[in-house]
């Protein structure tokens, strides 16, 4: 196994257990967190804490996992940071805007930095056991060079192209048929309840029958119980990956009609104060259409 010293930016619920199999891995991972508390976590594993973004630079490979286009931003895409790195490739897991995917890209051509985008699918239990589903594209040398990286995170690589932008164009549009399975289980059990059938009787129907799986069972029984808590994937993530799939769609002149609905519905759970809830918690938004009580 070809070993890489690695730095690691962004240890919230994904970051914690993806840094920690590159631990396990035999990989030398400097860490770097807003919050200092999962730093000491992964010290405590065998991580080396960063005093700062350039001494994580300073490794062979930065790998990143932050919420969103704006963190990722502010914190890595900084002219004078990558002038400095040493880093010969930058992996960033995050899922991102395809706009933002072409800017580093480019930013990162510029100062001779390998750019990889590699977003991934799971939840923290799985991303912790390195079972993710890793989406990746970005140069097949570069590609190849953090292979070992991405084997240690993950169950299996998928290769989408040799732009980053694809990577991130595939994973919008898995979150956005997630939220749209999550949006139809959530009208099909308020159909049912209001028509005296128990939600959880339907989804092991379903279940067993015409949508075997992980989404529909794992998701399914969430909604038809009303189980929101612990948030797996925050509500307000989940509205931001259907707003990426909204402007991703608008830049090709691709409708997504369900993408509006979905917008609103989240929009109106978190105008009713669901944000640290799960984003199957949108199932909430039908059950209030219908006047059933909570």
């Amino acid at each position: 196994m070809s070993v890489m010293t690695v730095g690691f930016v962004g240890l919230g619920a994904m970051g914690r257990g993806m840094a920690a199999r590159l631990l396990a891995a035999g990989h030398p991972v400097r860490v770097w967190n807003r919050s200092p508390g999962p730093v000491q976590e992964l010290v405590a594993k065998g991580a080396t804490a960063a005093a700062g973004l350039d001494e994580v630079y300073d490794s062979e490979a930065v790998v990143s996992m932050l919420p969103d286009d704006r963190t990722v931003e502010a914190l890595l895409l900084d002219g004078a940071l990558l002038a400095g790195a040493r880093a010969g490739v930058h992996v960033n897991m995050a899922t991102v805007s395809a706009a933002l995917a072409e800017h580093a890209t480019a930013l990162h051509a510029e100062h001779g930095i390998g750019y990889v985008a590699a977003p991934v699918l799971g939840r923290p239990g799985v991303a912790a056991a390195g079972e993710l589903n890793i989406l990746a594209a970005g140069e097949a040398a570069q590609l190849e060079r953090v292979g070992p990286l991405l084997a240690a995170m993950g169950r299996r690589t998928w290769h989408f192209g040799d732009r980053p932008v694809q990577a991130n164009t595939a994973k919008i549009s898995a979150n956005f048929l997630l939220a749209c399975a999550i949006e139809s289980m959530a009208e099909a059990c308020t159909l049912a309840e209001a028509n005296g059938v128990r939600p959880t009787d339907l989804i092991e129907m379903l279940t067993g029958t015409l949508f075997p799986g992980p989404v529909y069972s794992g998701y399914g029984a969430m909604v038809a119980e009303r189980r929101y808590e612990p948030a797996g994937f925050r509500l307000p993530l989940g509205l931001k990956d259907v707003g990426l799939a909204l402007a991703a769609g608008e830049a090709r002149n691709v409708p997504l009609p369900f993408g509006s609905v979905l917008r609103d519905a989240f929009l109106d759970a978190l105008a009713h104060g669901d944000a640290d809830k799960d984003w199957a918690a949108v199932a909430a938004v039908a059950r209030r259409r219908a006047g059933l009580p909570d």
